[in-house]
């Protein structure tokens, strides 16, 4: 496994365009399924079903396949994941946080509604995701220990952490890399690692493949992350579908800002290649996740 290919690079393209139709449909059923106030139906379907690349899910569903599981059994988890992810979304973007009027392309869910109805409409995503992957993940203990995994993953020691610490950094500055690192590692890396396990565990993976696949999605994290910030410095706003330069302009400790960005994307291709390198025991099955790994370099929003 190593350098993408025009044949990679389809491969994404095609695998991931019918899957992300499968879970846009799977998540716009559970909405359909609920009878709940349409105002808060509105605002949750919003930010729920926008665009966005499902990179979240995609991992969840992939990293069950490579371990022999189906989409069907993945796909809660897959939902679930999203679910939070745009819950996190929809808060980051607030007055109080990150106070942005753009994401996915459109006015923010705050704009587009109120800021009372958008805590509310992140609040029932939160609170759905882990309805769905208690009640239809089986068999019920890999439910308990995905909500368990999901949890530690978004909560106080992973995304909600990060989040804090990323505030806290905006105030009094960041160190070191060690400590930008710490941020990222928690505010994104966690989540994507939560999704390469929540299907390792549903196709009950052994230890060797789980920890193999932790160490993919903590590399594929990072350089997600790295990404970004490089993104935000050379990205198009219309691509992007939200503001750039947004980190540069306030002065915050981003990787490009750190090492420049020569050095940055390097350091991103060096992260990718020691990704693919740990699910090289996967062989074929692995190759769809080395895709992946590779789009998160390529990708342009």
């Amino acid at each position: 496994m190593g350098t993408a290919t025009e044949e990679t690079a389809g491969l994404v393209s095609d695998v991931t365009a019918t899957l992300v139709e499968s879970v846009q449909a799977y998540l716009g059923s559970i909405l359909d399924q609920r009878d709940f106030p349409a105002n808060l139906a509105e605002a949750m379907r919003y930010s729920l079903l926008g665009a966005g690349k499902r990179l979240r899910p995609i991992l969840v569903i992939q990293s069950c396949q490579a371990v022999g599981g189906k989409v069907s059994e993945a796909m809660p988890a897959a939902a679930a994941i999203e679910m939070i992810h745009c819950f996190s979304l929809i808060h980051d973007d607030l007055p109080a946080m990150d106070d942005d009027d753009l994401r996915r392309g459109q006015p923010t869910n705050h704009l587009r509604f109120s800021e009372a109805q958008a805590i509310l409409a992140g609040d029932g995503l939160l609170t759905l995701a882990f309805e769905i992957m208690a009640t239809e993940v089986q068999p019920p203990e890999v439910a308990a220990a995905c909500c368990a995994e999901l949890a530690s993953a978004a909560g106080v020691v992973g995304m909600v952490a990060g989040q804090v610490a990323d505030l806290e950094a905006e105030k009094s500055g960041v160190a070191s890399l060690e400590q930008l690192e710490a941020i990222h590692r928690r505010k994104t890396g966690r989540l994507l690692c939560a999704a390469l396990s929540l299907g390792a565990r549903i196709a009950d993976a052994d230890t060797e493949t789980c920890e193999a696949l932790d160490n993919y999605g903590k590399c594929v994290g990072l350089a997600f992350q790295i990404a970004d910030d490089l993104l935000d410095i050379t990205g198009d706003r219309h691509k992007m579908g939200k503001g750039v330069r947004k980190d540069a302009d306030h002065g915050k400790l981003t990787y490009p800002s750190l090492w420049g960005e020569p050095q940055s994307r390097q350091k991103a291709r060096q992260l990718i290649e020691e990704a693919c390198h740990s699910i090289e025991l996967l062989g074929e099955r692995g190759r769809r996740l080395e895709a992946l790994a590779h789009f998160v370099l390529q990708r342009d929003h």
